[in-house]
């Protein structure tokens, strides 16, 4: 037990989108467990409580070059390197796909997959110089598998999959894990934030009833617990900093099993069947 957390206290870990939910709860569960955490986010404010675990909340826009640069400088000059990147900043517009302004899809883009792959690209020298990394991206089943309503943030899921994948592939021989995280539901304030405004750009167009449903039953979702608290995600990721060698790929959360399943085994016809009667109105 004292070599495990050992070697826990000498990783340096940098979480991104640490101002709640997931990434949150990642960064408690980590630096209890003896990990150096930094965590970074656009407020600071919500990160102070986790200073008294031992974290230390660093103010990071993902869209900003300097910052990135100022964030990854700071932990090299503490400590001359960067262990395991717990990519989770992240961000969903949701509406349909038509009524979509373009500059809030490429916004999502910006975060979920650019400002994501600026800050990668930042910490890979460094990794490579010293044999060793983890870059943790989390995902979501939504990187997988389609639903209406949610198209712009399904592409940009499904964009950070196969870059993943790719970089697995990449960096692999200088010894650095790429993972990603599958989260299913998971109750966090994420989709108390993207409801108002999908309705707001959906809810009475040509697509109201969809847009209606779907909101209906995310709401009915989260106030009968049936979604996951972002802590069961935060273990899942814990699983993958400590392994010695980690998954590829690590589902959690509610339905998130399920649905892949149901990916695997439809066909593209009978799934969209599947979505598009959980989008009718409820009578």
């Amino acid at each position: 037990m004292a070599d495990a957390q050992s070697k826990s206290k000498s990783k340096i870990v940098l979480v991104t989108g640490a101002s709640a939910g997931i990434g949150k709860a990642t960064a408690a569960m980590l630096a209890r467990d003896g990990y150096t955490v930094y965590t970074a986010a656009r407020r600071t404010a919500p990160m102070e409580e986790l200073k008294s675990l031992g974290c230390i909340p660093l103010q990071m826009d993902i869209c900003r070059a300097e910052d990135i640069d100022a964030t990854v400088s700071r932990i090299e000059q503490d400590h001359g390197r960067l262990d395991v990147l717990v990519n989770n900043a992240g961000m969903a517009i949701n509406g349909a796909i038509e009524e979509m302004p373009i500059e809030e899809a490429r916004r999502q883009f910006e975060v979920n997959l650019f400002g994501l792959a600026a800050l990668t690209q930042r910490v890979l020298p460094g990794m490579r110089q010293q044999g060793r990394g983890t870059i943790v991206n989390v995902s979501s089943v939504a990187g997988k598998l389609h639903t209406p309503i949610s198209g712009w943030y399904t592409a940009t899921k499904f964009a950070l999959e196969g870059l993943s994948d790719t970089l697995r592939v990449e960096v692999a021989p200088f010894g650095i894990d790429v993972v990603l995280i599958e989260p299913g539901a998971i109750a966090t304030e994420f989709l108390d934030v993207a409801i108002g405004p999908m309705l707001q750009r959906s809810g009475e167009g040509p697509y109201k009833e969809m847009t209606h449903t779907i909101a209906n039953a995310l709401q009915k979702a989260q106030a009968t617990g049936q979604m996951s608290p972002p802590e069961v995600i935060a273990r899942a990721i814990h699983k993958a900093v400590a392994a010695r060698r980690p998954k590829t790929r690590y589902v959690a959360g509610k339905y998130s099993s399920t649905l892949l399943m149901m990916r695997r085994l439809f066909s593209d016809r009978m799934f969209d069947r599947a979505m598009m009667n959980f989008a009718k109105r409820r009578t």
